[in-house]
């Protein structure tokens, strides 16, 4: 009996010390998407009133835990069952990502400089911004879940260990740096009556930089992960550099498909 769980706590000690070598692997590989996703989710919290930043952050977060539990063992199935169907799901993320960064793009070309075009931004609906930012961090987290699974080996228990280690760290480091970086002007404002103001004053001052420059890698991000997900799908190889190839892509397929929704947005129009 005592020799049965000498073994049992042999096998289950071994088991988590491959669980921790191939999450370390496995973040190592996903860690560019991963900074993607960073600066796709700091974008979707820009506007939000600073009381209401922490609890949006908080909803998000929930719901990328969500996102994870439903995304791994969907992966699992589909990569031993049928990884065909895994290749066009993350297909349709790609173009789902493409679309959302022309679309990003196209807004920012077209809006009108005025007042108004401003705060009609900010006040998009609170539960708006967290949906799209659940919708956003679901796609990305195929694409990190996907990724990560293929450095992965060993048995279906020991994967599955790994990956939903992997999501938790994912979201913890994610969401954690987005509600630090939210709250730098409120942490400058405590440093200015803490007598370091020429500090605060700066960290206040560059807090609409650092969210706008955030708000561009987002929406690179979007075309450069849709974009590399398109390319690889289809074979393209049309610039040597993959960076630049996947936000070409990106981007020509975003506005495309920014194209076919406004000719078919137009002709119900006609038609009602």
């Amino acid at each position: 009996m005592a020799s049965t769980l000498l073994t049992l706590f042999d096998d289950i000690a071994a088991t988590f010390d491959d669980v921790s070598v191939m999450t370390k692997v496995a973040m190592e590989k996903t860690s560019g998407i991963i900074t993607d996703d960073l600066a796709v989710n700091i974008g979707q919290v820009d506007g939000v009133e600073p009381t209401k930043e922490l609890p949006t952050v908080f909803k998000i977060f929930l719901g990328a835990l969500v996102n994870k539990a439903i995304i791994i063992p969907l992966v699992l199935l589909l990569v031993y069952y049928s990884p065909l169907i895994l290749k066009y799901i993350l297909l349709l993320g790609g173009l789902y990502l493409s679309y959302e960064g022309a679309h990003k793009v196209l807004d920012k070309l077209t809006k009108k400089k005025s007042s108004d075009s401003d705060k009609s931004e900010i006040n998009i609906p609170i539960k708006d911004k967290i949906w799209g930012a659940i919708k956003t961090d679901f796609i990305l987290s195929i694409e990190i879940i996907v990724i990560a699974q293929s450095t992965l080996s060993g048995t279906i228990m020991t994967q599955a260990l790994s990956l939903f280690f992997i999501g938790f760290l994912i979201c913890v480091l994610i969401y954690g740096l987005v509600a630090l970086l939210i709250k730098i002007d409120d942490f400058g404002l405590w440093l200015t009556k803490k007598s370091y103001k020429k500090t605060g004053m700066f960290l206040i001052q560059s807090m609409p930089y650092i969210m706008r420059t955030l708000g561009f890698v987002g929406t690179v991000a979007m075309l450069l992960v849709g974009g590399e997900i398109i390319a690889h799908h289809f074979h393209l190889h049309f610039i040597s550099i993959n960076i630049i190839q996947g936000v070409i892509t990106g981007l020509v397929a975003g506005l495309a498909l920014c194209g076919i929704f406004s000719m078919f947005s137009a002709l119900k129009n006609k038609i009602a």
